[in-house]
């Protein structure tokens, strides 16, 4: 802008130097509201919570902070290069350096000042008309979903299998053989980057930093990675379900995020749509869960609705003989320890370490039933029970277990003595739950679900309606959905709350710096035509509101609002200069301010531009930004140059002062004196 306006004063005809000191005068005021108007707009992101804040707060900054720097700059270093480049150029019709691009801009100046000159002479029907658009615009709302964060193809995809309750771990490894197997089927060998999976429970030491929902050995989880140019993932996780759905029956499968952006927007779900049952009665909430489950699978865009919780694993449960077990000096909490430390070993034995006499190392001493040995139940039931009254309970328990014969105590009796598991316990076999799960204390079931075909926001406000369709629940009970959707809801309730703190703010350094209540007002004009392009844009793209459409909507909130300052500041400034009156001032701004407005938002929109197409791996997630702030400066631009000039002719009837701190003292000044001299008149 700093130089476009140098170059005008150039064309008419000031010398260089005075160009420049003249240029930089004429834009100081626009150039610092600008500046300030475009930082105040990312203000909203100082109210967003959760990840979207740490992901969007770098690029805020960043923008303000190259704002503040280009200001500085366009202050102090381009006046110097001006002088140094540009003192051999010279500025008229027959220097001109690109000749065809000065004739296309002639004319396209001249259509404008014609359609300008019809808009002006037909206010109130433009009006009327503008009015009429913007509320049009604004119906279109209602056809846009809503998302989170725009999905984005990463070419990643994470396969959580679950068997029938109670399969081995090695037959789960052979049913996750033959689905890999099928996956290869469907996916071409050339789109195959890698195919891993991790069945069962990840090692203890691995479970912080692997998230997984495996809890036995009949779960696994499958992870494809994709080579660069794949297919959609999208259209691959439907072949992949349907397959499964149809060849693997008794198999539950569910696809997960796989990336870590969703990952972390998922705060640690495995779904973006988590649906938490809690109460005290367990099975209550299962019957609960189940009829829920049927309804959300009738919820269209609702995909891999399951119960995270197993509640059908086999179980074997052991009924402990008191009575015998007391007359054999056996406690029930002997019975338990006994099974405990046959199945996972124990530390607590003495000795409890072994001093390596060759090196004089010390080892820690545990001990634990060979696996190969605990096959069967009847093992199981072969398992020595130690009463803990004998005082060498856990060193023969230890040697029992190890399969050395404990040593006789002086004071074992009949009554004492160590007993088969066998004698002492019954049997009986059971389903049960095989992991509970807890929120503030209280018991839960989650039934998750995930998200495809359709936006966020519907499924959301569907699914709500679902759970009011259960009707009212039993006492003790309650239903809460955590996820996305709850996260999307708060930010956009934090997003447009300090859209319009922003708006306020700058409308009040507006009214500081131009030093009118209605000037900022008709500059303000410019931001509905923003939305309605934001809106439009989004609409014919079929891109959906997220917070990514929403900052493209606040940075292009900004730039229109700057467009408008430099031209209600013109049309201000050219009144006080020459007289006008407010529709030739109108007339006379926007013909003037056409070219450093048509350059600033075309450089923005030819900036966006490759963002807009979702160009790249991965494209689709900064795509909503650039149509978003594109679709809005195409509007704000035409409204800038047509609609304000059109509001500040029928507002701004009085003649503005020259906005400048000087004449204002000058002004006090003056009166004081002449009313000094009133008052010293009679003497």
């Amino acid at each position: 802008v700093a130089v476009e306006n140098i170059h005008r004063n150039r064309t008419l005809g000031l010398p260089l130097t005075k160009a420049i000191i003249v240029g930089a005068e004429q834009i100081a005021l626009p150039a610092i509201m600008a500046t300030l108007s475009i930082c105040i707009v990312f203000f909203p992101v100082v109210l967003i919570s959760g990840p979207a804040r740490y992901l969007f707060t770098p690029m805020a900054l960043s923008v303000v902070l190259s704002m503040l720097a280009s200001y500085v700059l366009s202050r102090t270093l381009v006046p110097l290069l001006t002088r140094m480049l540009l003192s051999n150029e010279k500025h008229d019709v027959d220097h001109e350096p690109f000749p065809r691009f000065a004739r296309f801009f002639a004319r396209l100046e001249s259509i404008y000042g014609g359609v300008l000159a019809v808009f002006l002479a037909h206010r109130k029907a433009v009006m009327w008309s503008a009015l009429a658009t913007l509320v049009i615009s604004f119906c279109t709302l209602f056809s846009i979903g809503q998302d989170f964060f725009p999905n984005s193809d990463t070419g990643l995809m994470k396969l959580h299998i679950r068997a029938a309750g109670g399969t081995r771990i090695e037959e789960t490894e052979k049913i996750i053989a033959k689905i890999e197997d099928k996956i290869r089927t469907i996916i071409p060998k050339e789109e195959v980057e890698t195919i891993n999976s991790v069945v069962g429970v990840p090692l203890f030491y691995n479970m912080a930093f692997v998230p997984t929902d495996n809890v036995n050995g009949g779960d696994a989880e499958v992870f494809v990675a994709l080579k660069e140019g794949h297919a959609p993932t999208d259209e691959y996780k439907v072949k992949i379900r349907n397959a499964l759905a149809n060849e693997f029956p008794g198999v539950v499968s569910k696809f997960q995020p796989a990336d870590i952006i969703s990952q972390v927007l998922n705060f640690g779900l495995s779904a973006p749509i988590d649906v938490q049952i809690e109460g005290r009665d367990l099975a209550k909430s299962y019957e609960l869960g189940q009829r829920l489950i049927r309804r959300m699978k009738a919820v269209p865009g609702l995909t891999d609705v399951s119960m995270k919780q197993i509640f059908d694993y086999p179980a074997i449960r052991m009924n402990v003989d008191r009575a015998k077990a007391s007359q054999m000096g056996v406690s029930q909490r002997d019975v338990a320890n006994s099974m405990l430390i046959a199945l996972s070993g124990s530390s607590s034995v003495a000795p409890s370490f072994y001093l390596n006499p060759s090196n004089n190392v010390s080892y820690p001493i545990s001990v634990k039933v060979p696996t190969k040995r605990l096959t069967s139940v009847d093992d199981l039931m072969g398992v020595t029970v130690t009463p803990s009254t004998l005082p060498n309970a856990q060193s023969g328990m230890a040697a029992t277990i190890a399969g050395i014969p404990a040593p006789p105590s002086p004071m074992q009796t009949p009554q004492s003595q160590t007993q088969r598991m066998g004698n002492l316990v019954s049997l009986q076999s059971n389903a049960e739950m095989s992991s509970i799960s807890h929120v503030n204390v209280q018991r839960v079931i989650d039934i998750t679900a995930n998200v495809e075909g359709r936006d966020l926001g519907s499924v959301s406000k569907a699914l709500e309606k679902e759970i009011a369709a259960l009707g009212e629940l039993p006492t003790g009970m309650k239903i809460t959905v955590q996820g996305q959707g709850v996260v999307m809801n708060d930010s956009f309730r934090s997003l447009g709350l300090g859209l319009i703190v922003s708006i306020v703010l700058v409308y009040l350094l507006m009214v500081i710096l131009f030093q009118s209540w209605l000037d900022p007002f008709i500059v303000l004009a410019s931001v509905p035509g923003a939305l309605c392009g934001v809106l439009w844009a989004l609409f014919i793209t079929g891109t959906s509101i997220n917070v990514y459409s929403f900052m493209g909507s606040i940075m292009a909130v900004g730039i229109a609002a700057s467009n408008a300052i430099l031209l209600v500041s013109y049309a201000n400034e050219v009144r006080v200069e020459k007289g006008l009156d407010a529709l030739q001032a109108a007339f006379e701004a926007g013909r003037t301010r056409l070219r450093p407005i048509l350059m600033t938002a075309a450089a923005m929109i030819l900036g966006m531009m490759p963002a807009a197409l979702a160009l790249g791996e991965g494209g689709e997630q900064n795509a909503p930004l650039g149509r978003a702030v594109i679709g809005g400066l195409l509007v704000a631009t035409l409204v800038t140059l047509l609609i304000v000039p059109l509001i500040y002719s029928l507002l701004r009837k009085a003649m503005p002062s020259q906005h400048t701190l000087d004449e204002r003292l000058k002004a006090e000044e003056e009166e004081s004196h002449g009313h000094n001299l009133t008052e010293a008149s009679p003497l």
